[in-house]
C-alpha cells in the first residue's frame, strides 16, 4: 500500500516537471514541489521497511 501510494506521489511530481519542461505550464512551485518529492520519499522508506520486517519476521531472525 505504501509502495503504491509512493508510486502515485511521484507520479505527480513527475507529471509537473515533465509540464513545467514541454508546456512551461507547471502547477507546483519550488516548495510544492519539494513536499510532494519528500512525501514520495518517507512513503517509499516506510514501504521498504515494512517489507524487511516482515521478511525478518518469516525467516524468525
Amino acid at each position: 500500500m505504501f509502495l503504491i501510494a509512493s508510486a502515485v506521489i511521484f507520479a505527480i511530481y513527475f507529471a509537473n516537471v515533465v509540464s513545467g519542461a514541454l508546456w512551461n505550464s507547471a502547477y507546483l512551485g519550488d516548495v510544492g514541489e519539494m513536499l510532494v518529492l519528500f512525501a514520495a520519499t518517507i512513503l517509499f522508506v516506510v514501504a521498504i521497511l515494512k517489507k524487511e520486517a516482515d521478511r525478518k519476521q518469516k525467516n524468525g531472525r
